[in-house]
């Protein structure tokens, strides 16, 4: 894929997300903050086994700050008690693991935040019928 193709399809899938965004419940803004970060994750591993530093840093940067200020900051820890401070302090290792697979450039470093991450987003589809389990993300109504 050329670089302008690469701009053209980028510019979509961005122009995509932000369409949603004013449309999507707080659920499906958690569904999107982890398909964002696993999308980041294969993008940094991609970029790993090429050997391009700079785009890997970017990627794995971009995942951290999903999961930081996105995920993370979404929880509700006054409604979700203690489950929302153990996903607090779960997205705390995941940046922690990201971080450490930037440093070490080594790909398998990646398979436990893109594992971690894909589990929770499998959870969290699966409590969409349960609303009470809504209430660990900020925003969402009772």
């Amino acid at each position: 894929m050329n670089t302008a193709t690469r701009h053209a399809l980028s510019a979509y899938v961005q122009t995509g997300i932000e369409s949603a965004i004013p449309e999507a419940n707080p659920h499906r803004l958690v569904m999107m903050l982890f398909d964002g970060a696993i999308a980041s994750i294969a993008d940094a591993r991609l970029n790993m086994i090429r050997g391009q530093i700079a785009a890997r840093g970017k990627a794995i940067s971009k995942a951290i700050s999903i999961v930081d200020q996105g995920l993370k900051c979404s929880l509700d820890t006054a409604k979700g008690g203690e489950i929302a401070e153990r996903l607090d302090a779960l997205y705390e290792y995941i940046c922690a693991r990201l971080l450490d697979a930037n440093v070490k450039g080594r790909p398998e470093a990646l398979d436990e935040p893109a594992k971690l991450l894909s589990e929770l987003q499998s959870a969290w589809a699966e409590i969409a019928a349960a609303p009470s389990a809504l209430q660990l993300v900020k925003g969402a109504s009772n």
